[in-house]
């Protein structure tokens, strides 16, 4: 199975990354991950960037995006 990602995330001193990529991966006869590989980029962004900001308490916007486009990911 082929994945392409991205999710953003921030360190422990607030600077934010949108991390992007893709994965691929294999599974045994039993549904186990048997074998993965990953190409996984970090990008520093500003938290305004992010096209599903949080609210200043930290929640997620509402109703959230069904898709978002990345442009150039």
């Amino acid at each position: 199975m082929a994945v392409r990602f991205a999710y953003e995330w921030h360190d422990d001193s607030g600077n934010w990354f949108r991390s992007y990529g893709n994965e691929n991966w294999e599974f045994d006869e039993h549904g186990f991950m048997r074998w993965r590989i990953a190409s996984i980029n970090d990008l520093p962004i500003h938290q305004s960037d992010s096209p599903c900001p949080l609210s200043p308490e930290g929640a997620p916007p509402s109703p959230l995006p069904r898709q978002v486009h990345l442009a150039n990911y």
